[in-house]
Formats: structure tokens, sequence, C-alpha cells
């Protein structure tokens, strides 16, 4: 079909995906020790590994003459726009990085970024989660973000405190039963 006939356009709307939970305007992009050298080492693996495989197989597509109908070429062209936009993004959210390592907190009987928490809910359910940075939460493996409703419920409380929890099905308790951080690391 014409593409007169059809809507598009040599842009790719569903790569349009936003790539991680948005920060809040005017706050720190914290993160852990971990999570940072993570982040860096994905980038580097993109810049040093991966583009240069993709940039290769596009090179070899594009001498095989006729690029419109070269799925090669077409594929490798997309996957290096992902590439890129990772990359940028990456990068931004490094240089902004605010490295907290948990493992310094003083007040280790209060709740702060990088604790681990043993909470109880009303239901009576036990859950264990640890405050980590937006790029690095991992919410069902109980990794969640510093800004994530139950986060902000827990911050600054202690053991023994209840606080109260607002969700779309009303609010909730938590009674927190224990907060923990690692141990420093050695320099």
């Amino acid at each position: 079909m014409n593409k007169a006939f059809v809507k598009e356009s040599d842009r790719d709307d569903e790569d349009q995906v936003p790539e991680a939970q948005a920060l809040p305007s005017g706050s720190r992009n914290y993160i852990t020790p971990q999570g940072y050298a993570q982040l860096r080492e994905e980038l580097a693996h993109l810049m040093n590994v991966e583009r240069p495989s993709v940039v290769q197989i596009v090179s070899w597509a594009a001498s095989n003459g006729d690029r419109s109908e070269n799925g090669d070429y077409l594929y490798g062209k997309k996957r290096l726009r992902e590439i890129d936009r990772r990359m940028r993004f990456l990068t931004k959210r490094l240089d902004i990085a605010e490295v907290v390592d948990p493992g310094l907190q003083p007040n280790r009987d209060q709740v702060f970024f990088g604790a681990t928490v043993l909470y109880m809910d009303r239901a009576g359910q036990e859950r264990m989660v640890t405050i980590v940075g937006v790029d690095e939460a991992e919410p069902l493996a109980g990794r969640i973000s510093w800004i994530s409703p139950v986060a902000r419920a827990l911050l600054k409380a202690r053991e023994g405190d209840t606080v109260t929890l607002r969700t779309p099905a009303g609010m909730d308790e938590l009674d927190i039963l224990e907060v923990r951080y690692p141990e420093p690391r050695p320099e």
C-alpha cells in the first residue's frame, strides 16, 4: 500500500516509551554504589560491545545494495536508535546521580535511603523491602524506589512505629518490625 494512504512516519512512535520512572522535579537522583556501578557497566557494554557489533551489521547490510527491503539494514538502524537512546538516558542519569552509601548511615534505627525494612500490614502480612534509587528498583524482588508510596510512608520512621499508607483501596497501617542497613564497606 502506498505511504500516502497509511498513517506512517519515519520515526517509530512505539520507541518513545519512557525507559524508567521519572524523577519528581527538583529532586535528586539518589542511587546506591551498587546501582551506580550497574548503570556504568550497562553504558560501557552498550558503548563498547553492542553498538560496534550493530554498526558492523548495518555497514555490511548497507553494502548489499537496496536498503529499502533489506531487513538486516532496517532492523539494525532501528536497533542503533534504541541503543543510542538508552546511552543518552544512562549518561544523563549518571550525570545527575547522587551516590549514597547506606552502610555509612549513622542513624541505623531510623528508615532512610538504603534501609531494609521488615513491616507488617493491617492484614497481618509481613513484607521486607529495601529502599533504593529509581533506576535500580525491582518491586517484585523487594527493592522499591525511594519515591514510591510505601517508601515515602516508611521514611524517617523507627522500629516499633506505625505509619499510615494511602492506597487506592483506602488507608492502611504498617507496623515497622525491623530496620537494617548493610555493613560499611572497607575502603
